[in-house]
């Protein structure tokens, strides 16, 4: 007897403000079965307030039960990309009272992760081990949580975006253990890299699912490093290291405590502050870049997911950086598979580095709104919380969402009515 097909999938974009919350929904004449992929929030939606606070704990209890309605009460699977908070903090407990409670409820046969979460992995693999300690994720959220302490102490008005974007990625990076331990017992775990079974096939019938990402250390050492500029790849606005390096000094103010205290009588003199406020600004800058070392190789453990059914196909990259996406976009077979994506989650919130412009331009679906069958995209972001387009460093990237407007069907989550917790996109596989 043939096996089970689909013959239709509903992708429902959640508003989290800053995070992913996407479910898949196959339509099976038998049953639906659904997939969740991702659940966090870094930052809730401004416009989706309750007794005049900012939302997030409570927002995301509300969320997980428009999943727990839109599931019919039941997942089949739970894919978390990777271990930011603003991909899994939904997945926290709560001592019974969060939203992970709720998702634990539905009772998903399998959790998916990248390699890099399974717990017997040591600190120095560079893939897949059977070994029984793993530290390495531990220290890099250790110390992102003391870069957040530290930067609190940079005092001043002239600080003051400099503290908010160690803040906002320091926080980010930042052990959730209650969604970790979570995800790791709520169902069958499977670990998955680049080429290795997803862990999925027993559960969507008729659906091939390819893992293009993360790549293992021994598959690419690629993911090692992040490179920061890359004209031909990246959202860049032509600008200068030294214009944007100007534009965040500028930033800068004298600090609020002298360097030496003991040797300080009163205020120090006028001609020592220049000495002050530059050794603040390298410090400052200093514990910036770190932190967002550590962000970026968080990101280059995404998961990325490629969805094939019925002629679709549906690409769902998690945070993948550039440095993720090389091993897979460096083989012709599958930029070619890549080519015909009917639907494709814009990676990282819109990010300037996480939609490579050698993928962009292979979607030979992308075109005008007269187009048939143009390509769909789905962003989930919030607009502020990184970056500034002063500096050229905004999420979203504004040359990528004029590009995402222009030549696709966009759905942005930022651009949701305060009334409204989810939007759905509907493809026919008949």
């Amino acid at each position: 007897m043939a096996a089970e097909k689909p013959k239709s999938v509903t992708i429902r974009s959640y508003d989290v403000g800053f995070g992913d919350c996407f479910l898949l929904s196959f339509e099976y004449p038998s049953r639906h079965r659904h997939v969740l992929i991702d659940f966090g929030s870094m930052e809730g939606p401004d416009d989706k307030r309750e007794s005049g606070h900012a939302i997030k704990g409570s927002y995301m209890v509300r969320i997980a039960k428009q999943i727990e309605q839109d599931c019919g009460g039941k997942l089949d699977a739970v894919v978390a990309t990777h271990r930011h908070e603003d991909h899994i903090s939904g997945f926290a407990r709560g001592k019974g009272k969060g939203p992970g409670e709720i998702i634990r409820g539905l009772k998903p046969r399998v959790v998916i992760q990248p390699w890099t979460e399974d717990p017997r992995t040591p600190t120095n693999a560079t893939g897949p081990t059977q070994a029984l300690h793993k530290r390495s994720l531990r220290l890099m959220q250790q110390l992102a949580g003391e870069l957040v302490q530290a930067g609190a102490q940079l005092k001043g008005a002239r600080f003051a975006a400099l503290r908010a974007e160690l803040q906002a990625i320091g926080m980010d990076n930042i052990k959730n253990a209650d969604a970790v331990k979570n995800l790791q017992d709520m169902a069958r775990n499977h670990f998955v890299h680049y080429g290795r079974a997803s862990g999925l096939a027993g559960i969507l019938s008729g659906v091939k699912v390819t893992v293009l990402g993360p790549p293992t250390v021994d598959q690419t050492n690629t993911v090692l490093e992040q490179r920061r500029r890359d004209p031909d790849e990246f959202w860049h606005l032509n600008t200068t290291f030294w214009r944007r390096f100007a534009m965040t000094a500028r930033r800068h103010a004298p600090g609020s405590k002298p360097l030496f205290q003991r040797g300080a009588i009163g205020r120090l003199p006028r001609s020592a502050g220049w000495f002050r406020y530059r050794m603040r600004a390298e410090r400052a800058e200093s514990l910036l870049s770190i932190v967002r070392m550590l962000d970026e190789v968080m990101n280059n453990t995404s998961i990325i997911l490629l969805f094939e059914v019925g002629g679709r196909k549906l690409l769902f990259p998690g945070d993948a950086q550039y440095e993720n996406w090389m091993h897979a976009l460096g083989k012709q077979s599958v930029l070619d598979k890549l080519a015909a994506v009917d639907l494709y989650k814009v990676g990282h919130h819109g990010s300037l580095n996480a939609t490579p412009k050698t993928l962009w331009r292979g979607f030979t679906r992308k075109g005008a709104a007269s187009k048939p069958g143009r390509l769909k995209t789905l962003m989930s972001t919030k607009e502020g919380v990184h970056g500034k387009p002063a500096n050229d460093s905004e999420v979203p990237r504004g040359k990528l969402v004029n590009a995402l407007q222009a030549e696709s069907a966009l759905t942005a989550t930022h651009r949701f009515a305060p009334d409204e917790l989810s939007r759905s996109v509907k493809l026919d596989l008949s």
